[in-house]
């Protein structure tokens, strides 16, 4: 059973109408509007730097900060791209994780703000997002721990398709790839999602339908850079998946994991019962727990290189 304080935060959600973000394409399009108009900010919170070393610098036109430890040598390195519709900014949840990997997993994290669609499409973005896998993998030498790729719902789809990429360009791949209530398939076709919906308090398929259109540009939305559900698993590094069955994508999580164990890939599947989309973002029980063991596979991964 979820905790009682994951009850009331879905029922808290559900009364401030969450939802509407999602709730159609209309709703998707003013929100791209609004945001083209007047740019959310993807500053980190000031308070970062009291426990970290904050820098930023540009991958074309991405800024792409850089947050390590304070004072002290990374153990390994994590790229985190984060969620947000592929039409929003990072926002405080986002900040709050990456400081717990660098003050709990003495890790150093690279977090590109990638250009938000639609301006920022697949086929744009998924090249971009795997250069930074790329040079992040190359940049350890002996000694240097390993790189973990973390994402979360769209930043999960696109952490996904960029090690798809690079497994193509090169068969590098990271030391695991971590993907938090991850958005893999934008046509939202699943025939399980409509009964799921129903108990969301945080996602609605027409308006993440619509979110996918813009994210696809020219691009099908079963091309594997738009929805690399339907890519390769195949080569792929070790996985592990948090998901919570209220939340419309779980049908996502539940697929990788059936695809990817018939492609031989390895699997941790954490489904947790009654939580909604990206809980282990959240300030709940489960979420502090799944953010521990994130904090164990990072400091395994530097462990192990």
């Amino acid at each position: 059973m979820p905790s009682l304080r994951s009850r009331a935060l879905s029922v808290a959600l559900i009364a401030a109408g969450r939802r509407r973000r999602f709730g159609s394409a209309e709703a998707v399009r003013t929100r791209v509007a609004e945001s083209a108009r007047r740019p959310a900010s993807h500053l980190p919170p000031r308070s970062l730097g009291r426990v970290a070393e904050v820098s930023r610098t540009f991958v074309g036109a991405w800024p792409v900060y850089d947050v390590s430890p304070l004072g002290a040598e990374p153990a390994a390195r994590v790229l985190y791209v984060h969620g947000g519709g592929y039409i929003n900014e990072l926002v405080r949840p986002h900040w709050a994780l990456i400081r717990t990997l660098v003050t709990q997993a003495h890790a150093r994290v690279v977090v590109p703000a990638y250009i938000l669609a639609p301006r920022g499409t697949a086929d744009r973005t998924v090249p971009v997002a795997a250069d930074l896998l790329s040079g992040l993998i190359a940049s350890g030498g002996d000694g240097d721990g390993g790189t973990v790729l973390i994402g979360d719902s769209a930043g999960a789809g696109l952490a996904l398709a960029a090690a798809q990429r690079l497994r193509e360009r090169t068969g590098a791949q990271p030391s695991r790839i971590v993907l938090i209530s991850p958005w893999l398939d934008v046509s939202m076709s699943h025939p399980d999602q409509e009964a799921i919906e129903a108990g969301d308090p945080m996602l609605a398929r027409p308006g993440l339908r619509e979110a996918g259109r813009l994210y696809a540009g020219n691009l099908t939305a079963d091309d594997p850079r738009v929805s690399p559900l339907y890519g390769s698993f195949a080569g792929l590094a070790p996985m592990t998946v948090f998901t919570g069955t209220r939340d419309v994508l779980t049908t996502d999580s539940r697929e990788l994991l059936n695809r990817a164990r018939a492609a031989g890939a390895e699997v941790e599947f954490h489904e947790e019962p009654g939580l909604p989309h990206v809980y282990p973002l959240l300030p709940l029980p489960e979420g502090r727990a799944a953010r521990d063991r994130i904090v164990e596979l990072v400091r395994a991964a530097a462990s192990e290189a």
